[in-house]
Parts: structure tokens; C-alpha cells; sequence
């Protein structure tokens, strides 16, 4: 309930969203005052950062994580996530953490640490500072390069003609746009990459020019007690000195938050609305989603219609909560390097999945989704079938008792249709391969909402 931009506009209950909003903005006061306290404790010591290469990677850092959770909570705003989820701009802002905060983090830290445990000086200060340019230049050209790509994608996907339909239809047509911008990104990353390249080096030479050391003696100047101070900040110095009952009082208050938004969601039977017919997943299309969450499709493909026109008239119609109800777990995913698939089931004929996952680029020219020739080599290991229909039962998906009896039968019922169709298509591949598990779960993929609209 940290990082509801993920959530917005999704099929969850509008309190939940709001709720949600509510406490990632409250996040900005923990972690900005943490940045501030860090980059005010070099208050008339900044001349130190010029000559300290671990001080420039603190720096860096504390200011990367200080950026990183003020986005969050902006992007946790409906009119902001509205233009930048699903789009680069979100691996923009997460590697903004990732590469500043917690890489520079860590590379200060190893710098530091390093010489003192093999009692010596840093190799080179040189390499050092290199190293920090370096990686402060790849950390630039990665991020901007994604946060530019996440602008053009957002107002490709959102344009419209004079006309009143989509300016850019084909999900492609955005895709191919911004490939130079994945271009610069590898590049950004591969200059980060070097950095580290030399720090390895650069910690190694250190290492083999002193002697480890298992013992470290430490000194601290003597503690002086501002009695004054101590009766301002009495709470916090109570705190700071007990950890097992600041652990408790922290676990107690992520509870409360933690019950506010679930709770509600267990006891109020509206909060989980269901739709007559939605049906759990047959054996094979159950085999075939772990197929694909196996192979990471849902990495680059969401199944999550938002109710903006830009969608629903590119993808159908928009997703509802009661549709999701027998994934476990829901794959509404975070990121549209591909199109969302939530509509896709009955979208393409058996014929074309075969082939957009033997080779992508025979059905869509320009694509950059790699080919999954295993999945048609492959056999469909059905061994833990029986256990995953037992588990989906205890998660609430209402199969029969008994069933996992009778499960294999009819995967290979499924299995068999599925395999016939491609036949007579001209392709022949065995009803046991992996590829037909995976294409009869995409042809289900929204189909329980069209046959609703069908009645």
C-alpha cells in the first residue's frame, strides 16, 4: 500500500486506490527528511566532496533516493499516472533508485570498506573518480533516455485524428518509434557497466597490496550529553535506544496500514464483485498460464484495460475486478513493451500464435519480441497437475472434488482440438507440446466478458 501507482485505475475499489494515494504522498516526509539529514550533515564540509571520491558516490546517492521517492508518490497522482504508467517512464524511475541510490550506495560503501579490511589505501583515487563519472554519466543518459521514451509512448498511444479515431492503431507503430531510445539506454548502461569494470580492478589491486585483517580496532570521540537537547528529543532518544520496542511499535503501525486496506476488501462481499460468466481455467489453459508467467510474458505484455477511451478503443473493453477473481496471482502487470493481452483470446486465429512464437517478426514486421522456438520442441510436463488444481481449490476457484481425477483427460481433450485446428492449417506439432498449452490460454484471455456481452 506503499506504491499504489502501480494500482491506479485498475479494477480494485476506488477507496482502495485513494487510500492507497493517501499513503504514498505520506511517504515523502520519512524519506526526504532522511535525504536532507544526509546532505545537511555536510554543512561546511563540502570541500570535502571534492577531494573524497566515497563522499561524491554518498552524495549521489542520497540524492537518487531522495528523487526516486518523490516520483513515486507524484505517480501515485491519478492526472500524472494517467499519461506515465505502463510506460519507459517507469523504468526510468525505478532504475533512478536502483542505479543512484542503491548502486552508488553500495560502491561508496566498498570503497570505503575495502582498504579497511586489508589495512591499506585505496589503490587509486583516480580510477575511483573516473569510475564516479562514469557511472553518474550512464545513470543520465539511461534514465533520460527512458523518460523520453515514456513521454512519446504516452501521447502516441493517447493521440486521436480529427476524425475521432486512433492516430496510431497498430501498438507497433510506437514500439519501432522508440528504438533509438533503446538504443541510447543499452548505451547509458554499458557506461555504467564499465565503471564497475574498474572499481572491480581498482578493489582488487587495493586488496592485493595490504593484508586482511580480522580484527579492526575502532575509536569514537567521547559522548557528550546536551541535557537540553536530550529533553527536546526525549521520545526519539527513548526510541533509538530500545530497537526491540521501536521494532514492535514500527510492525504495529505497517499492521494498522496493512488492515485498513485489506480488511474491508475480506469483509464487504461488493468489494469482490463476480461476473456469471467467468469460469475457472481449464487444465491446459492453467498449464499454459505458467508457461507464460515461466517465460516472463507478462514482463512486457499487462492484462489491464484502464477506462480511458485511448484504451478501450485499442483493446476492448475496460477490465473489471470480477474478471480476475481465479488468477492467482493476477497478472495486471507494470510495463507495455507489448500490447496488453487482457481482450486478445479469440483475436488472432490458433494459426497465428503458432507462428508469432516461432518467429514474431513473420507476423509483425518490426517487432523486437523474441522468438520461443523451445515452446514447440517442448513437451508439457504435467506431473504437478493434479497439486495445482488441489491449490486453486484451496485459493477459492470452484472445482469440483475429485477433479484432479479427470484433469489430464481433459487437457488432452483441449490439447487435441487445438492440434487439429493447426492441422488442418498446414502445421503439425504434437498435442503434448508446450506451445499448445500457451496458445489455448491466450484464446482465453477476455473471453468470459464477450460472452457475457453475447447474452
Amino acid at each position: 500500500w506503499a506504491g499504489p501507482h502501480h494500482l491506479l485505475y485498475s479494477a480494485l475499489p476506488d477507496w482502495a486506490q485513494s487510500l492507497g494515494t493517501v499513503f504514498s504522498v505520506m511517504l515523502i516526509a520519512p524519506s526526504w527528511g532522511g535525504m536532507l539529514n544526509g546532505l545537511l550533515t555536510l554543512r561546511g564540509a563540502w570541500d570535502k566532496v571534492r577531494d573524497d571520491p566515497i563522499l561524491k558516490f554518498f552524495v549521489i546517492a542520497v540524492t537518487a533516493y531522495g528523487m526516486a521517492t518523490f516520483e513515486g508518490p507524484m505517480l501515485s497522482l491519478k492526472n500524472v499516472n494517467a499519461f506515465a504508467h505502463f510506460t519507459d517512464w517507469i523504468i526510468s524511475h525505478v532504475h533512478i533508485g536502483a542505479l543512484g541510490w542503491n548502486g552508488f550506495l553500495t560502491f561508496g560503501m566498498l570503497y570505503w570498506l575495502v582498504p579497511v579490511m586489508w589495512n591499506t589505501k585505496l589503490y587509486s583515487k583516480k580510477l575511483a573518480n573516473v569510475h564516479f563519472w562514469l557511472g553518474t554519466l550512464g545513470i543520465v543518459v539511461y534514465a533520460s533516455s527512458m523518460y523520453w521514451a515514456g513521454i512519446v509512448q504516452s501521447l502516441m498511444w493517447k493521440q486521436f485524428t480529427p476524425m475521432g479515431v486512433l492516430q496510431y492503431p497498430n501498438f507497433l507503430e510506437t514500439v519501432i518509434q522508440i528504438i533509438p531510445m533503446y538504443m541510447i539506454r543499452a548505451t547509458g548502461g554499458l557506461i555504467y557497466y564499465s565503471g564497475m569494470i574498474l572499481m572491480t580492478y581498482n578493489l582488487i589491486k587495493t586488496a592485493k597490496q595490504g593484508s586482511f585483517q580480522k580484527e579492526v580496532e575502532a575509536e569514537a570521540p567521547a559522548l557528550v550529553i546536551d541535557k537540553d537537547k536530550m529533553k527536546k528529543g526525549m521520545i526519539h532518544r527513548w526510541l533509538e535506544k530500545r530497537p526491540v520496542q521501536f521494532t514492535i511499535l514500527a510492525t504495529i503501525a505497517i499492521l494498522i496500514g496493512s488492515m485498513v486496506e485489506m480488511i474491508p476488501s475480506f469483509l464487504v462481499k461488493s468489494n469482490i464483485p463476480t461476473i456469471e460468466s467467468v469460469k475457472p481455467y481449464t487444465p491446459l489453459e492453467l498449464e499454459g498460464r505458467d508457461i507464460y508467467i515461466r517465460e516472463g510474458c507478462n514482463a512486457c505484455h499487462s492484462q489491464l484495460i484502464r477506462p480511458f477511451r485511448s484504451e478501450t478503443e485499442r483493446y476492448g473493453e475496460y477490465s473489471k475486478a470480477g474478471e480476475y477473481v481465479y488468477d492467482h496471482p493476477f497478472l495486471w502487470g507494470s510495463k507495455r513493451t507489448g500490447p496488453d493481452l487482457h481482450r486478445v483470446g479469440g483475436k488472432y486465429s490458433n494459426l497465428w500464435h503458432y507462428m508469432h512464437m516461432e518467429n514474431p517478426r513473420s507476423m509483425s514486421p518490426g517487432s523486437i519480441m523474441p522468438s520461443y522456438p523451445w515452446l514447440i520442441e517442448q513437451d508439457l510436463n504435467t506431473d504437478l497437475l493434479k497439486n495445482k488444481i488441489s491449490a486453486m481449490r484451496t485459493l477459492g476457484v470452484p472445482y469440483e472434488e475429485g477433479y484432479e481425477e479427470f484433469a489430464l483427460d481433459d487437457l488432452m481433450k483441449q490439447s487435441e482440438q487445438i492440434s487439429d485446428d493447426l492441422l488442418n492449417n498446414g502445421i503439425v506439432v504434437e498435442p503434448q507440446k508446450e506451445i499448445v498449452a500457451l496458445i489455448a490460454y491466450l484464446q482465453r484471455l477476455g473471453t468470459d466478458i464477450k460472452a457475457e456481452n453475447k447474452k
